[in-house]
């Protein structure tokens, strides 16, 4: 194969390793502000974020080894044009590693948010198969490997990029009616809870997108590595979205308000504050009320006591409603009000 076969069997794959290598750089930035932002996270969730680093950098390490490989190694070499690289293989095993852990943790979540059982079963369900389709696609590299035996075994890659795609598909359509179903009334907190939503649906879509443009590049353009633009960035993609989630749960409000509220999929336990720099600032304080409740504790730290929420005085209604809540709060500047 020569010429244009060439240039579609190691062009894709130098693509490929070339935002691979990028993303995992902006991983390593996510990760830094991670540990250095949210250093009373339970530790398990530490660990995870520590074990998805490091299995991001054996996978960017098999993915440069893939092209090294006939590009140096080979060169030159008619063989490079037929049988795939030793470490090939590796792609999709390191691909599953870090996107099941992930989709698992994210089930959990959803269990512990919506108190279902049926629903992270599903995503479990669709998480565990897509595992064992990478499984398979590693074992048939291995044993066909040369690029003309790649269709032969379409069916498990197809098995594999489909359960992960409709799992990251199923997790943002979860998490989305949850978010908007826990709306409370206020309008801060109603605004974060709808750049959550934002946040979740593009997490969700890019990861879903990418394993099927992977599926649709292989499926259409068989004979070449297309696939592997898109295939080997994608396990960079779930850490980066799980990061992302993470770390936003500093992101401030724009304009003149700084929030501080729960996140969706990891909420941050403590007082949630919303504060605005200017003017004077009153404070109320709630209680723990069941009609208003964001989300459980599940990170293992302090209970959350109470929801405080400083707003500037000219901003502030006489009443607030809040269709959750039975009663209505008569707001005193001189007195903080608890129910």
């Amino acid at each position: 194969m020569a010429g244009t076969g060439v240039e579609l069997l190691f062009g894709p794959m130098l693509i490929g390793i070339l935002l691979s290598t990028t993303l995992y750089g902006v991983m390593a930035v996510q990760m830094f502000i991670y540990f250095q932002t949210f250093k009373k996270d339970a530790q398990w969730i530490r660990y995870l974020v520590l074990y998805l680093f490091f299995a991001e950098t054996v996978n960017v390490l098999c993915v440069i080894g893939i092209v090294y490989e006939p590009l140096i190694v080979r060169w030159g070499s008619p063989q490079a044009l037929v049988t795939s690289p030793i470490l090939l293989p590796a792609d999709a095993i390191s691909i599953v590693a870090v996107s099941t852990p992930i989709q698992l943790f994210t089930a959990w979540r959803i269990s512990i948010i919506t108190g279902s059982v049926a629903l992270p079963l599903l995503v479990s369900v669709l998480s565990a198969a897509s595992l064992g389709g990478g499984v398979l696609v590693t074992a048939f590299v291995t044993i066909r490997n040369q690029f003309q035996e790649f269709q032969s075994f379409s069916a498990e890659i197809i098995f594999w990029l489909t359960s992960s795609a409709l799992c990251d598909v199923l997790i943002a359509v979860i998490l989305t009616y949850s978010l908007w179903t826990r709306k409370t009334g206020f309008t801060a907190m109603d605004g974060q809870i709808n750049r959550i939503i934002r946040l979740t649906v593009q997490t969700g879509a890019i990861t879903a997108v990418a394993a099927l443009t992977a599926l649709i590049l292989f499926l259409s353009f068989p004979g070449t590595t297309l696939q592997f633009i898109t295939d080997f960035p994608l396990s960079k993609l779930y850490t980066i979205c799980l990061l992302s989630t993470l770390n936003a749960r500093t992101r401030g409000k724009a304009e003149d308000v700084e929030q501080r509220l729960p996140n969706a999929l990891f909420k941050e336990t403590g007082l949630t504050t919303v504060q605005s720099p200017t003017a004077t600032q009153k404070q109320i304080t709630f209680q723990p009320n069941p009609n208003f409740a964001v989300h459980p504790d599940v990170f293992g730290q302090e209970s959350m006591d109470t929801l405080v929420v400083q707003a500037r005085l000219g901003d502030m209604r006489s009443v607030l409603p809040n269709p959750r809540l039975k009663n209505f709060v008569k707001l005193d500047p001189r007195e903080h009000v608890r129910f």
